[in-house]
């Protein structure tokens, strides 16, 4: 079921080096996804994104995403994919790099996965949050924040590809594993797709302004509290009296 690649963690040193252009993407945030059987246009119209236009290499999406947070109110709100497609041994994939925040909602990936395969994995920026999420056929089977906390619906199918790329499941604070770099390694492993530097700045991307995701409309709620002796309290709030 995973490609037979040797990546490790030591194979994606390069995105910490001062000269990466993919350290912007750690600084302010990202989500990157590898997606088979989905083009980079349907990608972008799935995720209900508003085209902007072509960026030839990751310097231009950067450039873009600046300019979108400059006319921007919020820069929290500026959320900016690219789509291209790179090849492995099987076959076409869509890889798709969001600066700024996710592609899409939760159930996003579960869509695209349907039939096929879709491995991704994100960061907030400033704050430590990395999240690493593998889909297959719509189903969500393996996703972590910390590795040594695992769940999905085979949240353990990949514990010896994850040791073989870097990361010591015993220990959440193992001092000399780079975490991101495991987790680049790792999405090699389940794609055949190897990320490089030059992969990210030669490609053309078709890039789209990713709405910000809205909540569901509601007109009231329901608190159902219950004491430690057992009274139950319900508390009925419309909207208009928050």
């Amino acid at each position: 079921m995973h490609c037979v690649t040797s990546a490790t963690a030591a194979d994606y040193g390069w995105i910490r080096s001062s000269s990466s252009p993919f350290r912007y993407a750690l600084e302010i945030g990202y989500t990157l996804a590898l997606v088979r059987g989905v083009s980079p246009a349907e990608l972008l119209t799935l995720a209900g994104a508003e085209p902007r236009g072509v960026c030839v290499g990751l310097g231009e999406l950067i450039e873009q995403h600046q300019e979108l947070i400059d006319e921007s109110d919020d820069r929290d709100e500026c959320v900016l994919a690219g789509a291209c497609t790179v090849q492995s041994e099987q076959g076409d994939w869509t890889l798709a790099l969001a600066l700024g925040g996710d592609l899409g909602s939760p159930g996003f990936m579960e869509t695209l996965s349907a039939g096929s395969r879709a491995v991704s994995h994100s960061s907030n920026g400033g704050k430590p949050m990395h999240f690493f999420h593998w889909h297959e056929n719509g189903e969500l089977r393996t996703t972590f924040e910390w590795p040594t906390v695992r769940s999905g619906s085979t949240p353990d199918e990949l514990n010896a590809v994850m040791r073989e790329v870097g990361f010591d499941l015993t220990d959440e604070e193992a001092p000399d594993v780079d975490g991101k770099a495991a987790v680049f390694a790792l999405t090699e492993r389940l794609t055949g797709v190897r990320v490089t530097e030059k992969v990210l700045m030669a490609a053309e991307y078709r890039a789209g302004e990713v709405p910000e995701e809205s909540g569901e409309e509601w007109e009231s709620i329901t608190i159902d509290i219950t004491d430690a002796y057992g009274e139950r309290t319900y508390v009925h709030v419309r909207k208009d009296q928050l």
